[in-house]
């Protein structure tokens, strides 16, 4: 079964996916802090599926980090930003959660895939 979060790095300069991207899944507890969930790196489809252990989603905010400068360093592009994070609300803890980020070396845009 799939990871409840799953994400899906497009390199937009290049015209295909990011692969070896680092990202790290996080959750804002109660006390406001967050807590590490999961780390992975998106595969040479730019794919991260194995997040999160099936059936292990709770209701919260949760926060998907894309390390973007070690990506760019790898591919020997300077870029802005060395990282983006991702802020998003669970409140279906049966569905699926996709967050795709489209990137280039000076920008980077998501939305709720499915």
């Amino acid at each position: 079964m799939t990871s409840p979060i799953t994400t899906h790095v497009l390199d937009t300069t290049r015209g295909r996916p990011a692969e070896g991207v680092a990202i790290t899944l996080e959750r804002r507890g109660d006390d406001g802090g967050w807590s590490v969930l999961g780390r992975g790196a998106t595969d040479a489809d730019g794919r991260l599926r194995d997040l999160l252990p099936a059936g292990s989603l709770v209701a919260g905010t949760y926060r998907i980090t894309f390390d973007t400068g070690g990506y760019h360093a790898r591919t020997g592009v300077k870029g802005f930003y060395p990282e983006a994070s991702v802020v998003f609300t669970v409140e279906d803890t049966d569905g699926h959660y996709h967050v795709p980020l489209l990137l280039n070396p000076f920008g980077y845009a998501t939305y709720r895939g499915s």
